[in-house]
């Protein structure tokens, strides 16, 4: 079976580029076929990059707090794009401030996001929730 693809990056004005480069790591390790776009990259670049790889997973990562007004309208322009269904990852310091995780959680998935992910969240359990989310099981 061909490799799943992942875009991968790090959404808005961020530059926050260590995380991301943890993660393209750690989910080419697993097996996945990693896009990585690094930086400062908006949503319209995660969407060219996912119809061009015919990505089954698009990973937004944030750090700087504005992941929240960074990520609005990203499941609107997908389906826009014929990305219908593409699953939707984020993660990082995604809101301003301490917020509950529940409730930060629940905002994402109102937005369309399939996974919400805390700082400090380990790559193993994004891998994980990606593998069960594509019906991978545990296999490499």
């Amino acid at each position: 079976m061909d490799k799943r693809k992942i875009v991968l990056g790090v959404i808005g004005s961020d530059v926050h580029a260590v995380g991301n480069k943890i993660l393209y790591h750690a989910f080419t390790d697993a097996g996945f076929d990693v896009t990585n776009l690094g930086v400062m990259v908006s949503q319209e670049e995660f969407i060219e990059a996912a119809v061009e790889t015919a990505a089954d997973c698009i990973v937004v990562s944030s750090l700087y707090g504005h992941g929240e007004l960074d990520c609005r309208g990203l499941r609107e322009k997908c389906d826009e794009a014929g990305l219908h269904g593409i699953l939707l990852y984020v993660g990082g310091n995604i809101v301003v401030g301490k917020q509950p995780f529940a409730e930060v959680e629940a905002r994402f998935h109102a937005m369309g996001f399939d996974r919400v992910f805390g700082p400090g969240t380990s790559p193993e359990e994004g891998i994980g929730a990606l593998r069960a989310d594509l019906g991978m099981g545990n296999r490499q």
